[in-house]
């Protein structure tokens, strides 16, 4: 089952166990790409400078200094090829299919090699449970395009609602993010308040959660949880958050991870699926809000609903 959105695409079923290996192998292969980004820019604030961002055909870094010449790089789901693109013109592209991790790692390197691109990439993954090094994993090597492809179509209407939903914010608001580590997409606001020091956090955590937060995104069921979703968090978690109700009533506070939790599938159920992850959207950002004690007069402002309900 599915809806419609009003760019044409479709809010394509996304069940995990039927891309798991998929997933899971892409997800390696975004961190691949994503260490590149991490190696050739310079560090901002949260981080800001390591995500993927959606693009018109799949997923990308956008341009990144190399020397006196700028690389991109982008995961095209639509001709299914790893676009390695030069602003003096040269170009690579390494076909998306099924091989292995270490495969698909050995002839990225040897596309850089190629374009004269030198960066040092940490070979080990993070923020996975396991992680085997690039050169090294044989373990993943699964690729199916037309799950890809969905995968993409969901980021595509995802980054839609966000991106519309994200200019009733007049507080900082990070860009809508893909995050390789995590293998989601996700934006965050800020109160401006600095928030307490994270127990145990690495430094990592430290930057990303240095002021308080409510982030909002989407990730598709890896991690051990095995279902796509929407979520909703603040840092630090305000007391009495768990016990508030959130819209629509098919969305709800997760015990386990500490968080709202819209069920994707749930939301291929509703009859404008725009309409319904705004409602989760801005009632789990008020519940957190609130319990924070934000100055959301000073924070806010009115924003077009109308646009996103009608597909606009």
């Amino acid at each position: 089952m599915s809806g419609v959105a009003g760019n044409g695409l479709q809010w394509p079923a996304l069940p995990w166990g039927e891309w798991a290996e998929t997933a899971n192998t892409l997800h390696m292969w975004t961190q691949i790409v994503g260490k590149t980004r991490l190696a050739l820019t310079p560090l901002q604030n949260h981080w800001w400078n390591v995500p993927l961002y959606v693009t018109a055909h799949g997923l990308g870094t956008s341009a990144m200094v190399c020397g006196d010449d700028v690389l991109d790089i982008e995961f095209d789901f639509l001709t299914h090829g790893l676009h390695l693109r030069l602003g003096s013109g040269k170009e690579h592209i390494l076909p998306l299919r099924a091989q292995t991790v270490a495969d698909f790692y050995k002839e990225y390197l040897d596309c850089l090699a190629a374009l004269e691109v030198s960066v040092e990439i940490w070979p080990m993954p993070v923020e996975v449970a396991n992680p085997i090094r690039f050169d090294l994993d044989t373990e993943h090597k699964s690729y199916d395009p037309a799950y890809a492809h969905r995968f993409w179509q969901v980021l595509v209407n995802t980054e839609k609602v966000f991106r519309e939903w994200g200019t009733g914010f007049l507080g900082k608001v990070s860009p809508v993010h893909f995050f390789w580590g995590s293998f989601d997409m996700a934006v965050t606001r800020f109160s401006g308040r600095a928030a307490p020091p994270r127990p145990g956090a690495d430094k990592i955590q430290r930057e990303a959660y240095s002021h308080e937060v409510i982030s909002a995104g989407f990730w598709p069921g890896n991690g051990g949880y095995g279902a796509a979703a929407f979520y909703c968090y603040a840092a630090p978690v305000p007391e009495g958050l768990a016990e508030v109700k959130v819209r629509p009533e098919s969305a709800g506070w997760d015990k386990a991870l500490g968080e709202f939790i819209f069920k994707y599938d749930e939301v291929l159920k509703e009859a404008s699926p725009e309409q319904a992850l705004i409602e989760f959207l801005e009632s789990s950002y008020a519940a957190a809000a609130d319990a924070a004690k934000w100055d959301r007069a000073a924070l806010e402002r009115g924003w077009p609903l109308r646009r996103v309900a009608e597909g606009g």
